[in-house]
């Protein structure tokens, strides 16, 4: 597909290098110089010096026979118009990423004006993913299929937890009678789908998927229930930290909040007077000490700083907060932070990008299968795909005992009606089901590629 960007900052970037590694043609727009010399010597792209609301900068990047146009510069103004225009000469599908809260309340009137056909809010789905993660403290992760119906959840094992050293096919009965499934695992920087034989060591982070009150079981048998979150302990005044005041603040739980800049303060006690606001230094451990701490429940660092954010997370795991959520975008420290126990860590660049390649692969494929959301799991070293099976899907009603998947697929749920199904060598698709289906390296544009080799269907030798 030919993709036109405007804006190179983290978020353009990042969607660039995600769609250049899935072969697309992208052209990367931008009035900064420098950004686009960096764009351009890392990443396989053309590059237009310009104006993103300029009509000549546009045409010169070829918009005109784009397939997608994604306005992601820090205006959102300048993404609006940058989308009308991209429109006026022909773009096929826009894409802007608005911001201001201002906005938020009137967006489908913006879309329908603006000739918009997505709007996307980095900082408010990044404040749902951390509100997903208080309610749920015992995962490092969740992933919500099938409007809730179903959920992917990774945790990282400990010594002597039940499952470390032992197959998978060993599992206790209590354990195998839930409905869920262990879905990917990740080891050394490796990941992998495990099978039966699989077995789990302390250190492994593991991936299942099923229903959430399986999981929730799953957990409290484990011994890593964790009881709910009453009390947030949050650093960072800025756009995140407003729309998760905004969700904690109606989900009835406690909020305080720490933020250096006093007009920041006001506006947010303003906003939300139950919300305890605290102006100073969030990196300054004499402060959250005087502050209490330690009688949270969990800890979020939100500031602009990944390094403070990493510094200050650690304080706190140190302190013995039980849930700990860091927002970092660059992708080398959170490896590094990961493996000093710290698993949430949450990149609005990456949640975006992710959100806008499953944007991508539905255009790619609008004749196939409907792909309902694409998670990317593992740093990126898996993907979580909900499909809807159409009529168009090959082997339907045909034993998964009979079929020959790709390798590095799991087909991981069957969700028909209101059932969820761990599916068996003898379950079988249906028209109107929907799949979730994990993939190892990407690559699953349509449910049907998820089948490798033409199967033997007589069943002797399948």
């Amino acid at each position: 597909m030919d993709i036109v960007i405007v804006g190179s900052g983290k978020v353009g970037f990042s969607l660039a290098e995600q769609l250049v590694k899935e072969e697309h043609n992208v052209t990367v727009v931008d009035s900064d110089e420098e950004a686009l010399r960096r764009a351009g010597d890392q990443l396989d792209i053309m590059t237009v010096r310009g104006n993103g609301v300029s009509a000549a900068a546009l045409r010169e990047a070829g918009v005109d026979r784009a397939d997608l146009l994604v306005a992601a510069t820090n205006a959102d103004e300048v993404n609006m118009v940058c989308c009308l225009t991209a429109k006026d000469l022909g773009a096929r599908y826009t894409i802007a990423r608005i911001r201001n809260p201002e906005y938020t309340s009137s967006v489908g009137e913006l879309r329908r004006n603006l000739k918009i056909d997505m709007a996307i809010n980095p900082e408010n789905t990044t404040a749902v993913e951390i509100s997903r993660l208080l309610r749920f403290p015992s995962a490092a992760n969740i992933e919500t299929f099938c409007r809730g119906k179903v959920e992917l959840m990774g945790f990282r094992l400990q010594e002597g937890d039940f499952l470390v050293d032992a197959p998978l096919h060993a599992l206790p009965d209590k354990v195998k009678k839930l409905s869920l499934l262990f879905c990917a695992v990740e080891r050394g920087g490796e990941v992998s789908i495990p099978n039966g034989s699989f077995v789990p060591k302390a250190g492994d982070k593991l991936y299942m998927v099923g229903r959430p009150d399986s999981l929730d079981q799953f957990f409290r048998q484990l011994g890593r229930y964790a009881p709910k979150v009453k009390q947030v302990f949050l650093v960072g005044g800025g756009k995140v930290s407003m729309y998760l005041a905004a969700i904690l603040d109606h989900l009835g739980l406690r909020l305080k909040i720490i933020e250096h800049n006093e007009e920041r303060c006001r506006v947010i006690s303003e906003r939300f007077p139950r919300v305890t606001v605290i102006c100073g230094d969030g990196t300054d451990s004499e402060l959250l000490e005087s502050e209490n701490l330690t009688a949270s429940d969990a800890f979020v660092a939100l500031t602009d700083r990944d390094e403070d954010n990493l510094i200050i997370s650690l304080y706190a795991m140190q302190q013995g907060i039980k849930k700990v959520i860091t927002k970092c975008n660059r992708q080398n420290y959170a490896g590094i932070v990961r493996s000093l126990g710290l698993d949430s860590v949450i990149s609005p660049k990456f949640v975006t990008a992710s959100n806008i390649v499953h944007v991508v692969r539905g255009l790619q494929n609008s004749q196939g299968s409907v792909m309902n959301s694409l998670h990317r799991i593992a740093d990126g070293g898996a993907e979580a795909m909900e499909f809807t099976v159409g009529p168009g899907t090959r082997h339907l009603g045909v034993p998964l005992k009979d079929l020959k998947l790709r390798p590095g697929v799991l087909l991981a749920v069957i969700v028909r009606g209101n059932d969820i199904i761990i599916p068996q060598g003898s379950s079988s698709l249906q028209e109107g089901d929907r799949v979730i289906i994990i993939a190892r390296g990407g690559g699953v544009l349509d449910l049907n590629d998820i089948y490798g080799a033409e199967p033997n269907l007589g069943g002797a030798g399948a």
